[in-house]
Protein backbone atom coordinates (compact mmCIF):
# COMPACT_ATOMS: atom_id res chain seq x y z
CA UNK A 1 0.00 0.00 0.00
CA UNK A 2 1.28 3.03 -0.76
CA UNK A 3 0.01 6.08 0.83
CA UNK A 4 0.76 9.62 0.70
CA UNK A 5 4.10 11.48 2.49
CA UNK A 6 2.79 12.11 6.07
CA UNK A 7 -0.47 9.67 5.99
CA UNK A 8 0.83 7.00 8.35
CA UNK A 9 1.76 9.64 10.89
CA UNK A 10 -1.52 11.58 10.46
CA UNK A 11 -3.13 8.62 10.90
CA UNK A 12 -1.50 7.94 14.50
CA UNK A 13 -2.39 11.25 15.23
CA UNK A 14 -5.81 11.20 14.17
CA UNK A 15 -6.08 7.79 17.04
CA UNK A 16 -4.60 10.10 19.74
CA UNK A 17 -6.77 12.97 19.43
CA UNK A 18 -10.08 10.80 19.69
CA UNK A 19 -8.43 9.19 22.73
CA UNK A 20 -8.00 12.55 23.90
CA UNK A 21 -11.71 13.59 22.70
CA UNK A 22 -13.13 10.70 24.78
CA UNK A 23 -10.49 11.40 27.76
CA UNK A 24 -8.32 8.42 27.40
CA UNK A 25 -4.46 7.97 28.05
CA UNK A 26 -2.93 7.07 24.46
CA UNK A 27 -1.98 3.58 25.21
CA UNK A 28 -5.46 3.03 27.05
CA UNK A 29 -8.14 0.34 24.70
CA UNK A 30 -10.90 2.04 22.57
CA UNK A 31 -14.32 0.99 22.12
CA UNK A 32 -15.22 1.34 18.77
CA UNK A 33 -19.10 1.97 19.66
CA UNK A 34 -17.81 4.90 22.25
CA UNK A 35 -16.05 6.11 19.67
CA UNK A 36 -19.16 6.01 16.77
CA UNK A 37 -20.88 7.31 19.79
CA UNK A 38 -18.91 10.38 20.27
CA UNK A 39 -18.76 11.03 16.55
CA UNK A 40 -22.44 10.96 16.51
CA UNK A 41 -22.87 7.75 14.18
CA UNK A 42 -25.51 5.05 14.79
CA UNK A 43 -24.75 1.10 14.95
CA UNK A 44 -27.08 -0.79 14.16
CA UNK A 45 -26.51 -4.92 14.41
CA UNK A 46 -27.22 -6.69 10.82
CA UNK A 47 -29.75 -9.07 12.92
CA UNK A 48 -31.67 -5.91 14.49
CA UNK A 49 -32.31 -5.19 11.10
CA UNK A 50 -34.47 -8.53 10.53
CA UNK A 51 -36.78 -7.45 13.31
CA UNK A 52 -38.03 -4.02 12.21
CA UNK A 53 -38.02 -5.52 8.23
CA UNK A 54 -39.68 -9.01 8.09
CA UNK A 55 -39.33 -9.22 4.70
CA UNK A 56 -35.60 -8.93 4.68
CA UNK A 57 -35.32 -11.50 7.11
CA UNK A 58 -33.85 -14.19 5.09
CA UNK A 59 -31.49 -12.12 3.64
CA UNK A 60 -30.45 -11.15 7.21
CA UNK A 61 -30.02 -14.98 8.26
CA UNK A 62 -28.20 -15.24 5.06
CA UNK A 63 -25.57 -12.63 5.63
CA UNK A 64 -25.02 -13.28 9.59
CA UNK A 65 -24.14 -17.14 8.83
CA UNK A 66 -23.50 -19.03 5.18
CA UNK A 67 -22.63 -15.52 3.70
CA UNK A 68 -20.68 -13.85 6.33
CA UNK A 69 -17.33 -13.56 4.58
CA UNK A 70 -19.14 -11.45 2.38
CA UNK A 71 -20.24 -8.80 4.71
CA UNK A 72 -18.53 -7.11 7.43
CA UNK A 73 -19.28 -3.71 7.92
CA UNK A 74 -21.07 -1.00 5.70
CA UNK A 75 -21.42 2.86 6.21
CA UNK A 76 -25.16 3.78 4.94
CA UNK A 77 -25.39 7.74 3.96
CA UNK A 78 -28.37 9.69 4.47
CA UNK A 79 -27.36 12.79 2.91
CA UNK A 80 -24.25 13.61 4.71
CA UNK A 81 -25.48 11.31 8.23
CA UNK A 82 -23.77 8.52 8.36
CA UNK A 83 -25.03 5.48 9.76
CA UNK A 84 -23.07 2.19 10.46
CA UNK A 85 -24.47 -1.65 9.88
CA UNK A 86 -21.98 -4.55 11.13
CA UNK A 87 -22.00 -8.23 10.95
CA UNK A 88 -23.20 -8.65 14.33
CA UNK A 89 -22.57 -12.75 14.09
CA UNK A 90 -18.62 -12.17 13.57
CA UNK A 91 -16.40 -12.67 16.62
CA UNK A 92 -16.32 -9.55 19.19
CA UNK A 93 -12.78 -9.09 18.19
CA UNK A 94 -13.59 -9.12 14.34
CA UNK A 95 -16.56 -6.75 15.24
CA UNK A 96 -14.61 -4.31 16.55
CA UNK A 97 -11.97 -4.04 13.64
CA UNK A 98 -15.46 -4.03 11.47
CA UNK A 99 -16.14 -1.08 13.36
CA UNK A 100 -12.66 0.86 12.83
CA UNK A 101 -12.82 0.55 9.69
CA UNK A 102 -16.29 2.19 9.03
CA UNK A 103 -15.25 4.54 11.57
CA UNK A 104 -11.88 5.43 9.76
CA UNK A 105 -13.71 6.27 6.66
CA UNK A 106 -15.87 9.02 8.64
CA UNK A 107 -12.72 10.30 10.30
CA UNK A 108 -10.85 10.73 7.05
CA UNK A 109 -13.97 12.20 5.61
CA UNK A 110 -14.18 9.92 2.82
CA UNK A 111 -17.35 11.08 0.67
CA UNK A 112 -20.43 8.03 -0.38
CA UNK A 113 -20.62 6.45 -2.88
CA UNK A 114 -23.01 3.63 -3.97
CA UNK A 115 -22.65 0.34 -3.21
CA UNK A 116 -22.49 -0.94 -6.96
CA UNK A 117 -22.34 0.02 -10.68
CA UNK A 118 -25.22 -0.17 -12.65
CA UNK A 119 -24.09 -3.16 -13.93
CA UNK A 120 -24.47 -4.81 -10.64
CA UNK A 121 -20.34 -4.92 -9.48
CA UNK A 122 -19.59 -3.39 -6.26
CA UNK A 123 -17.88 -0.22 -6.40
CA UNK A 124 -14.76 -0.13 -4.17
CA UNK A 125 -12.19 2.49 -4.13
CA UNK A 126 -9.11 1.12 -3.96
CA UNK A 127 -7.43 4.79 -2.89
CA UNK A 128 -9.83 5.25 0.27
CA UNK A 129 -10.19 1.17 1.29
CA UNK A 130 -6.58 1.25 1.81
CA UNK A 131 -6.76 4.39 3.51
CA UNK A 132 -9.24 2.94 5.83
CA UNK A 133 -7.72 -0.54 6.63
CA UNK A 134 -4.48 1.19 8.06
CA UNK A 135 -6.25 3.42 9.92
CA UNK A 136 -8.64 1.05 11.27
CA UNK A 137 -6.11 -1.31 12.83
CA UNK A 138 -3.95 2.54 14.42
CA UNK A 139 -7.31 3.59 15.76
CA UNK A 140 -7.52 0.07 18.08
CA UNK A 141 -3.74 -0.04 19.08
CA UNK A 142 -1.80 3.18 18.14
CA UNK A 143 2.05 3.46 17.80
CA UNK A 144 2.04 4.30 21.76
CA UNK A 145 -0.37 1.36 22.46
CA UNK A 146 2.00 -0.99 20.88
CA UNK A 147 4.94 0.47 22.41
CA UNK A 148 3.78 0.18 26.10
CA UNK A 149 2.98 -3.28 25.44
CA UNK A 150 6.34 -4.14 23.74
CA UNK A 151 7.64 -2.48 26.43
CA UNK A 152 5.55 -4.32 29.63
CA UNK A 153 6.57 -7.50 27.56
CA UNK A 154 3.22 -8.36 27.28
CA UNK A 155 2.86 -11.23 25.41
CA UNK A 156 0.89 -11.08 21.69
CA UNK A 157 -1.74 -12.43 22.90
CA UNK A 158 -2.16 -10.66 26.59
CA UNK A 159 -1.72 -7.72 24.46
CA UNK A 160 -4.04 -8.76 21.92
CA UNK A 161 -6.93 -9.37 24.60
CA UNK A 162 -5.81 -5.90 26.37
CA UNK A 163 -7.29 -4.02 23.61
CA UNK A 164 -9.68 -6.58 22.23
CA UNK A 165 -8.04 -7.46 18.78
CA UNK A 166 -7.08 -10.47 17.00
CA UNK A 167 -3.77 -11.71 18.03
CA UNK A 168 -3.24 -10.64 13.74
CA UNK A 169 -3.95 -7.09 14.07
CA UNK A 170 -1.95 -6.91 17.30
CA UNK A 171 0.95 -8.97 15.51
CA UNK A 172 0.91 -6.36 12.48
CA UNK A 173 0.41 -3.65 14.63
CA UNK A 174 3.68 -4.23 16.89
CA UNK A 175 5.89 -4.85 13.59
CA UNK A 176 4.35 -1.59 11.99
CA UNK A 177 4.74 0.60 14.37
CA UNK A 178 8.31 -0.86 15.41
CA UNK A 179 7.11 -1.45 19.11
CA UNK A 180 9.28 -4.66 19.23
CA UNK A 181 12.32 -3.09 17.93
CA UNK A 182 12.02 -0.09 19.94
CA UNK A 183 11.88 -2.73 23.25
CA UNK A 184 14.68 -4.57 22.30
CA UNK A 185 16.82 -1.57 21.89
CA UNK A 186 15.68 0.15 25.13
CA UNK A 187 16.71 -3.47 27.05
CA UNK A 188 20.11 -3.49 25.72
CA UNK A 189 20.94 -0.35 27.14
Amino acid sequence: MNFPRGFKTRANQLALEVRDGLGLEHASPICPWSLAEFLGIPIVSLRSLKQGAPAIAGHVDYLATRGSQFFSAITVFREHRRLIVHNDSHAPTRQRSNLAHELAHALLLHPPHPPFCENGKRVYDRVLENEAAWLGPVLLVPNEAARWAATCDLPESEAARHYGVSGDLMRFRLRMSGAVRIAAYRSTR
